[in-house]
């Protein structure tokens, strides 16, 4: 899984689109930043920030690329666009819906110079419906997409905002996939170039997949009431004696048996998958105890051998340093420089280092070895450079 010799020019900011960018450079792509030439990428400035000054989420997703500062907004600045899509596979924006038409960088106009390039608009709603042209950030979209509402255990608690911005990675991973079937497609000769419309709320809405034949029927799953959403006492997360917490899967009787025979408790295995109320309220009660009798070290020590399916909970900076996390080698810590969550497939022919090569660039570090490249003599860059059109 390599692609190298793809060349992506990556017009997005913030997190969704160098996130999906940022998955293609670890798999080999040249991904080009391509910014303005005032503040360039929102995220250079957002904190926190890391020892170098740089805002940590765009130091997170943006190693191993390069950037250029160009002012679309001038006909000097597009014209020395259009030179670098020349030579580009894809190109990918977030702008709203008919902003990079204005700005003359759309599917239309660049499709006609490159005919077999993969055009990606990754947005909050997509290009199309009522809401196309709305402003919004992750937690809006996971709120219209249904996912809100079921991080609840009932209906009388307020939904809580996700750990994680749920809708702004499974966009970024949608794109980046999709971008690379286009790239397939394009090479078995099945497609020219190609035009992909990315929404990040219907990414989210895509992983509705367990509870959205309820509610194509008709119903209305509740938070709480649902099998994997915490209707099971048998698939919850339990308090440990030192108020700190671990999971109990135990969907399959033998993982459900295999915990009753660790914890010395056979009474409780014909209660797996009971649907009478009282009974599993009984049980819930029951594993509380259980599970607040020991600490969750204790608890991960005794089960460490038992296919019962119970994990710890950790924090993210525990996450990160778990052996398992570690063992799959995809977090970088550099010697030198800022640790980094890298590439997160395994396999025969993907990196393995765990990021790409590189540092995040500076803002318009690349700008003129770029366009040089491109075939911009040295005249015209220095004019465009003095007129303030590039950076």
């Amino acid at each position: 899984m390599r692609l190298d010799g793809v060349r992506v020019l990556d017009l997005t900011r913030l997190l969704p689109g160098p996130y999906a960018t940022q998955l293609l450079a670890d798999a080999g792509a040249d991904v080009v930043k391509v910014e303005d030439t005032d503040a360039g990428d929102y995220a250079r400035h957002m904190p926190p920030l890391t020892d170098d000054g740089v805002g940590a989420v765009f130091d997170a997703v943006n190693r191993g690329k390069r950037s250029v500062a160009i002012d679309l907004k001038t006909d000097a600045g597009r014209e020395a666009f259009y030179a670098l899509v020349d030579d580009a596979d894809v190109v990918i924006e977030s702008f709203r819906p008919g902003v990079a038409e204005r700005l003359g960088v759309d599917y239309g106009t660049l499709s006609e110079r490159q005919p077999d390039l993969v055009y990606c608009s990754l947005t909050g709603y997509g290009q199309s419906g009522p809401y196309a042209d709305r402003a919004g950030h992750d937690l809006n979209y996971v709120g219209i997409a249904g996912l809100l509402d079921m991080t609840r255990r009932g209906t009388d608690e307020a939904p809580r905002v996700p750990g994680y911005q749920v809708a702004d990675m499974a966009g970024g991973l949608l794109a980046a996939f999709g971008i690379v079937s286009a790239l397939l497609s394009r090479e078995l000769g099945n497609t020219d170039g190609e035009y992909l419309d990315v929404a990040l709320t219907d990414a989210v809405v895509s992983f509705s997949q367990a509870l959205a034949p309820e509610a194509l029927a008709g119903e209305d799953p509740r938070p709480g009431e649902t099998p994997l959403a915490g209707a099971y006492p048998w698939y919850d997360v339990y308090e440990t004696a030192d108020g700190r917490y671990v999971t109990l899967g135990a969907l399959e009787p033998q993982f459900w048996e295999a915990f009753c025979d660790a914890v010395d408790r056979p009474d409780l295995v014909e209660a797996h998958m009971t649907d009478d109320d009282a009974e599993r309220a009984a049980l819930r009660e029951t594993l509380a105890d259980i599970f607040g009798s020991k600490t969750r070290e204790e608890w991960i020590a005794a089960l460490d051998d038992v296919d019962a399916a119970v994990e710890a909970v950790y924090t993210p900076d525990e996450a990160l340093e778990h052996p398992q996390i570690e063992a799959r080698g995809y977090i970088d810590r550099p010697a030198d420089g800022q640790p980094r969550v890298g590439f997160p497939l395994r396999g025969s022919a993907v990196p393995t280092g765990g990021a790409a090569e590189g540092d995040v660039p500076g803002h318009g570090e690349h700008t003129d070895t770029l366009l040089a490249a491109a075939g911009l003599s040295d005249e015209k860059r220095a004019r465009l450079n003095d007129d303030g059109v590039v950076r």
